[in-house]
């Protein structure tokens, strides 16, 4: 959709570390960019029209992932996101 702020996973892109995707993330929802979407790439990635519209490209690390692996460590790390963001102990 045109409306959703489009994250595309991506070797070469932006690695953040877990309080950093936090304030990312906050960010995102003081500016109202609530709905997200995130594209993750089989064994070719994604492709290069995928990879042009996305506002942001973002790399989990240097390690190699199965996709199909990709969704939950990718929840995992905006689930502690928002538990950084609310002060909870979860991240300590």
């Amino acid at each position: 959709k045109e409306d959703e702020y489009l994250v595309a996973l991506d070797i070469r892109g932006r690695q953040f570390s877990s309080e950093e995707f936090s304030l990312w993330l906050q960010e995102r929802a003081l500016r109202g960019e609530s709905s997200l979407a995130f594209a993750i790439g089989g064994t070719t990635g994604l492709a290069p029209a995928v990879l042009e519209r996305a506002r942001l490209r973002l790399s989990l690390g240097l390690m190699t992932f199965p996709h199909q692996m990709v969704p939950l460590l990718l929840l995992e790390q905006i689930y502690r996101g928002f538990k950084i963001a609310a002060g909870e102990p979860y991240h300590r």
